[in-house]
């Protein structure tokens, strides 16, 4: 949201108070963090005791949760409703920070991270690790802005309603500006399918079903890191605001409704160190099974099948050889205008008991759909009624709308008798056979309601998710097991990397959305995900052959990998029967590299470190990744390149180094561009320098003892020796100690 008119102007109807001024510095002791720095920093500059007088004070506060990282609050009426921000289960109990004052500044000192506010005006509040700046709140940056919704602000508003979203104009907001140097890149900020390098874009952190082809996301995440080696979180559940260089254009603007706006800042000194705290304060994603990597078939969306017709289809799989590994039922197990009633519709599965029986014996898992709306024609939303767990409107009556089902209800997860009840139906859904769920939905979340806690509507909308996808993850730990939950889950907040794996939404059956759902990728990578998926082929419309096979590689090439449609099958053989061989060469690829894969998820639960990874978290000295969004790493090794054209041809950059093709063998330098063009059975895949890729021996699932028949694949390039850790699906970890100075090919 924009609240000036150019540099020197306001937009109509705003009237700020800036930080004008360090009036005061003390420390003191924050309730959570321990050691603080309290300053209270005037509105205006106080040349006389009379300024003092009918005058506003902003109130900061910098404190620590946790090693490397600090926490800034700033308030106007401390007595206002207070907003929680997002659970931080990683923060440390007496926090992290040492505070110090004096006449001249105060500092707190947490790792290699100081910030340091200096007495006196103009405001400066400054950001250093290991003596460097790295950013910073200079000039006119924190401010509380109260808003005129009658004064038509435009530009982020049309009316009295923020732009893209039903959600009015507040007549509060506090916002805070952090400095960008000369060529620093912004990433992050959720799944979103625009360009990857965010600057000059505004960003409306307000979750939506909107599809991969507009500037709405399922997924938004108020944290961004940049190429300089920070991130900064901003701990507010709702509505958050960010402008990117898009308004005040040296730097990145985020604010929020209300009286305080709460914001963290994380040490690097690189992406990877910046993503290791980020996701030790909010949550590490746990380990994911290894069946779960391999490949998962779908019914599609609105296409007629049967048992018969999944049979058919899994049948097929093996007798061509075509690993499946989970069988989706989407939304039509369940009767039309039922969803969701838990049940599965008897005139297509009668047995479902029996069929799920079956299907298990093919040695496969099986996956349901579900949602958290309850549509009026099921038998559960007179129960959810009757019980008061769905949400209701401010007078009393229960929210409803026809859209995606008829006279739907909204199950109210902070109500934990509404949890228990949902938890419920999933429990007996596990107890006849299901292995997990596809947690659809979550972000069409009104805000004229009321909700069992209290919690603010604003705040709830983005946050809803996150009990959603919480309330169904803790059924399948609690009846699985660790290691053994996994869901699928298109919407998300901070903190739902807990909870994987996450999809990237409806995407259309085109090159330009393969790239665009690449992006999102890339951009949730960088938002602390460790995991991701999306529809292979897309899910709008049925591609053309050559978009499912190349899309077919880059899916599989994904941690995580699914054939899904909206009206169309996606079994490759409705495609031709090169498709069936392009299938056939990936999933045995895949399975070949599941001793690879499995200890990424490993090394993610204890790091933080996504799996599917951009070039800029890899390569951050590298100023040519900067821009890149075509391309990424998987692990820390292999280089992919998805092939978004018809003809084949393929542009990417390869880094410094020897790089070594995976399937064909060729080594190449780095440092440059390359354009090269593949078949549909092949791709940019290359190894790194001096990689060492733990190979494994089957090809027909991704669960097997990675230790029995295991090859170790060196590559040229590299020097010295090198630890390589194997773990396999039972636990069992093995390290291998490789030497890579007499590597050549």
């Amino acid at each position: 949201m924009k609240f000036t008119d150019g540099f020197w102007q306001l937009r109509p109807g705003v009237s700020p108070l800036y930080a004008q001024e360090a009036y005061d510095l003390d420390t003191g002791i924050h309730p959570t963090d321990g050691e603080s720095v309290v300053v209270s920093a005037t509105t205006a500059v106080i040349a006389t005791r009379g300024d003092t007088l009918n005058r506003a004070l902003l109130t900061v506060t910098l404190s620590s949760p946790l090693e490397g990282v600090v926490r800034v609050r700033i308030e106007r009426h401390a007595g206002s409703r207070r907003h929680s921000g997002f659970e931080l289960p990683g923060a440390v109990a007496g926090g992290a920070g040492h505070a110090t004052a004096s006449s001249d500044t105060a500092e707190l000192r947490t790792g290699s991270l100081v910030a340091r506010v200096r007495h006196g005006a103009p405001w400066s509040l400054d950001f250093e690790v290991d003596g460097t700046r790295i950013t910073g709140s200079g000039f006119r940056a924190p401010a509380w802005l109260g808003v005129d919704p009658d004064a038509q602000v435009d530009a982020g508003v049309v009316g009295d309603r923020v732009s893209g979203m039903d959600l009015p104009v507040a007549s509060a907001y506090v916002r805070e500006q952090l400095d960008l140097g000369v060529g620093e890149l912004v990433y992050g900020l959720g799944e979103r399918f625009g360009p990857l390098v965010k600057n000059g874009q505004s960003v409306e952190i307000w979750n939506a079903d909107g599809g991969t082809s507009s500037e709405q996301a399922y997924k938004n995440i108020p944290f961004y890191l940049t190429s300089r080696g920070y991130g900064v979180l901003v701990n507010d559940p709702g509505h958050v605001s960010f402008e990117v260089g898009s308004e005040a254009v040296e730097r990145v603007q985020f604010s929020a409704s209300g009286e305080a706006l709460e914001y963290f800042v994380f040490a690097g000194p690189t992406p990877k160190d910046v993503l290791s705290r980020y996701t030790a304060l909010t949550g590490r994603p746990p380990v994911v099974p290894a069946w779960s990597y391999g490949l998962w078939l779908s019914t599609s969306f609105t296409t007629d099948y049967d048992e018969a017709t999944v049979t058919s289809f899994i049948d097929e799989m093996a007798r061509r050889e075509l690993p499946v590994s989970v069988f989706h039922f989407d939304c039509f197990w369940m009767r039309e205008f039922n969803w969701c009633d838990f049940e599965w519709d008897p005139r297509v599965f009668p047995d479902p008991d029996g069929m799920l029986e079956r299907l298990h014996a093919k040695d496969l898992r099986v996956s349901v759909w579900i949602n958290p709306y309850i549509g009026q024609r099921s038998a559960l939303f007179a129960e959810a009624a009757e019980a008061g767990f769905l949400v209701r409107r401010p007078d009393g009556t229960i929210w409803q709308w026809d859209k995606w089902q008829a006279g739907m209800g909204l199950v109210d997860f902070t109500n934990p008798d509404a949890t228990a009840w949902y938890q419920g139906k999933l429990r007996a859904l596990v107890d006849q056979g299901v292995d997990c769920f596809k947690t659809d939905f979550g972000e069409r979340i009104p805000v004229d309601v009321e909700w069992a806690d209290g919690s603010d509507p604003e705040r709830m909308h983005n946050l809803y998710t996150q009990l959603y996808n919480a309330a169904v993850h803790d059924v399948l730990v609690s009846e699985r097991g660790e290691g053994e939950a996994v869901l699928f889950a298109r919407s998300a907040t901070t903190g739902g990397q807990r909870m994987p794996v996450h999809w990237g939404g409806d995407n259309t059956s085109t090159f330009p959305s393969m790239a665009e759902t690449l992006r999102g990728g890339l951009s949730l990578a960088f938002s602390g995900f460790a995991h991701w998926s999306h529809d292979i082929g897309g899910f709008e419309g049925t591609p053309d052959p050559t978009v499912f096979k190349r899309w077919t590689a880059f899916g599989l090439l994904s941690t995580h990998s699914r054939f899904h449609g909206s009206s169309s099958y996606r079994v490759p053989w409705n495609f031709d029967e090169e498709a069936v061989e392009v299938t056939r060469r990936f999933t045995h690829l895949k399975m070949r590299l599941m001793p690879y894969l499995f200890q990424l998820g490993v090394d993610a639960a204890a790091t933080g470190i996504p799996v599917f990874r951009p070039m800029q978290l890899e390569f951050p000295e590298d100023p040519t990744v900067g821009h890149l969004d075509r391309q990424f790493m998987l692990g820390g090794d292999l280089l992919v390149a998805p092939v978004l054209s018809a003809d084949g041809e393929v542009e990417f950059y390869l880094p410094e180094g020897t790089w070594t093709h995976l399937l064909s063998g060729e080594q190449v330098e780095g440092g440059r561009w390359r354009r090269e063009r593949h078949d549909v059975f092949s791709l940019p895949l290359y190894a790194r320098a001096g990689a060492v890729i733990p190979w494994g021996a089957r090809t027909d699932r991704p669960d097997y003892d990675y230790l029995d028949g295991l090859q170790l694949r060196v590559f040229a390039g590299g020097t010295g020796q090198r630890d390589v850790a194997v773990t396999t699906p039972d636990g069992r970890r093995e390290v291998f100690t490789v030497s890579l100075d007499e590597v050549t090919g």
